[in-house]
């Protein structure tokens, strides 16, 4: 539900209906109330309120320190601003894996307390018992394959996935796995373009890339990056449409400045 307790305009269907169409799909990761109002206003489709915030919210190395706890408080923080996208919750690592009691017992947690719209969670066939079992309770799921960063200790690198025949294979087979349990859309990350048209062009629902090239049905960026907060990640699949950080250090620089002379506050400023 949004802020004013009416349906969100973007929805599951309307993603399946847009790719119908051939209308692209935008998608931005989003982790507080402040971004999550702007970017409501900018007409973004879907706001993720990705895992990653393990890095660029609280400065971890990896995805894999995040609780539930805390992607609960930082989808509350998004669903309380949003009125018309879809909102979209990456399901942790160790919520799911393995246990498939426990994957809908974590996706349950997470739709109640933050009443967002869809989990989102990585892997095929080996996390399929979990896919099917949240489905089974009224939970729509997005997949993620190709580069999944919570599995990156088993990877041992960030390089571009499914290059081989055997993984891109695998990775096709999942994908139609994924489609067949019920999930309504999956994301691509970071694999050969080729494949990512392959993939979209043979499932009915929306296939959402980063890095997995221009024929999908849509793209995903970490708002961060692409606004140019984060200086230090420039993967070829990224585009920089502000630099935020300069601009930014800039204000705080000029505050400081102010402060430090007297002049911030000025006699207009004060009581």
């Amino acid at each position: 539900m949004s802020v004013e307790g009416k349906k969100r305009v973007v929805t599951t269907r309307s993603l399946y209906e847009m790719k119908q169409r051939g209308e692209k799909i935008s998608m931005l990761t989003v982790y507080d109330y402040t971004m999550a109002h702007i970017m409501d206003t900018a007409g973004v489709d879907i706001m993720l309120v990705g895992d990653s915030a393990a890095n660029i919210m609280a400065g971890h190395e990896t995805t894999l320190p995040i609780t539930l706890d805390q992607m609960i408080y930082h989808a509350q923080s998004v669903v309380r601003a949003v009125k018309n996208p879809l909102v979209l919750v990456d399901m942790p690592f160790g919520t799911y894996q393995g246990n498939s009691k426990e994957a809908v017992h974590s996706a349950i947690r997470l739709m109640k307390e933050s009443e967002a719209d869809a989990v989102k969670l990585e892997g095929g066939i080996e996390v399929i018992e979990s896919v099917r079992r949240i489905l089974s309770a009224g939970i729509p799921v997005m997949g993620h394959l190709g580069l999944t960063p919570q599995s990156i200790l088993k990877f041992g690198t960030y390089s571009v996935r499914a290059k081989e025949e055997e993984e891109a294979t695998r990775l096709l087979e999942d994908a139609h796995l994924l489609e067949e349990a019920g999930c309504f859309g999956i994301v691509l990350e970071k694999i050969p373009a080729l494949l990512g048209k392959q993939v979209a062009s043979e499932l009915k629902i929306p296939i959402i890339g980063i890095g997995a090239g221009k024929d999908v049905d849509g793209q995903v960026l970490v708002s961060h990056d692409m606004l140019g907060l984060n200086q230090e990640f420039s993967p070829r699949f990224l585009r920089r449409y502000h630099n935020l950080f300069d601009e930014m250090q800039k204000a705080f620089r000029h505050y400081v400045k102010d402060v430090k002379s007297g002049d911030f506050p000025n006699e207009k400023e004060q009581y």
